[in-house]
């Protein structure tokens, strides 16, 4: 069993010692945790866990420590992909909810699984997700003030389970202050996207990974007879020309995890069992 998990780029947030430092021990919290949950659930059961423990903590721009947008509202998306059934499912900007991607879960045995806008906060409340204000008053006191227009936070996760299965899930809270609508990477297959030889999530900015279509084009690469590492090299080196700005984490099916990012530092960590790896 494998997993990793990541928290967004640091730049997102303020650069003080003492945050890096909660973060840190935030995700390795998180991803042993998960770890355990995954001895006795599957690679899609605990992609879900993970990522909503992460939308749990106000430290990660997801969840209740979402970005607020240009109009004064949050607005949040989601997405889970199961990499044996290759379905896709998401939710896009939903308001209101404490657990996007518990929404986007609920999504996937229907035949239409990806909402957006009212739709998808229309379905949330119709399958009992109860209204949640996502609202802390840093995000408040930053938006006053006009800080994190950086665009860089989403928090993800990647699993490959004791059977075998692998499975993706990403979240993001926005880039702060964009226009209402704007539709991110993380609920879209560029940004989130696994088949039974791997699994990516990313965090960045959005119109640049949408751009790359980076996680499916990772995925599909390592398909095609890629190692990770050349997979990885290959689709970062295709965003150079504009300098998109991308972090990326991955499984492939022989359990080997790797991580990039285009611009310092995205926050990470990962867990085996016995190997525990956190940056940040």
């Amino acid at each position: 069993m494998k997993l990793i998990i990541h928290g967004g780029f640091f730049s997102e947030s303020s650069t003080s010692n003492e945050t890096k430092v909660a973060k840190q021990k935030a995700l390795l919290r998180i991803v042993k945790e998960s770890y355990a949950y995954m001895e006795n659930h599957s690679a899609l059961e605990t992609v879900v866990y993970a990522v909503s423990l992460l939308e749990d903590d106000e430290l990660f721009n997801a969840g209740i420590g979402s970005q607020i947008q240009s109009d004064g509202k949050i607005r949040m998306s989601a997405a889970l992909m199961d990499g044996t059934t290759e379905k896709f499912s998401g939710v896009i900007n939903i308001e209101d909810v404490k657990n996007p991607i518990r929404v986007a879960e609920k999504l996937m045995p229907f035949d239409d699984r990806v909402l957006g806008g009212s739709g998808a906060t229309n379905f949330a409340r119709a399958n009992g997700f109860e209204v949640f204000s996502t609202e802390i008053p840093q995000r408040r006191a930053e938006y006053e003030a006009k800080l994190n227009a950086t665009g860089t936070g989403t928090v993800g996760c990647v699993a490959l389970d004791k059977n075998g299965k692998i499975a993706v899930a990403t979240s993001t809270g926005g880039k702060g202050f964009e226009i209402p609508g704007r539709i991110s990477d993380s609920a879209t297959v560029a940004g989130n996207y696994a088949n039974a030889e791997c699994g990516v999530s990313l965090t960045g900015v959005g119109e640049d990974i949408v751009s790359g279509a980076v996680a499916t084009k990772i995925v599909t690469r390592v398909t095609d007879g890629f190692t990770l590492e050349q997979a990885f090299e290959k689709t970062f080196n295709e965003l150079k020309p504009y300098d998109g700005f991308a972090g990326a984490i991955a499984i492939d099916k022989s359990g080997n995890m790797f991580h990039q990012d285009s611009h310092p530092s995205m926050v990470f960590a990962s867990f085996d069992g016995e190997n525990e790896e956190v940056f940040g």
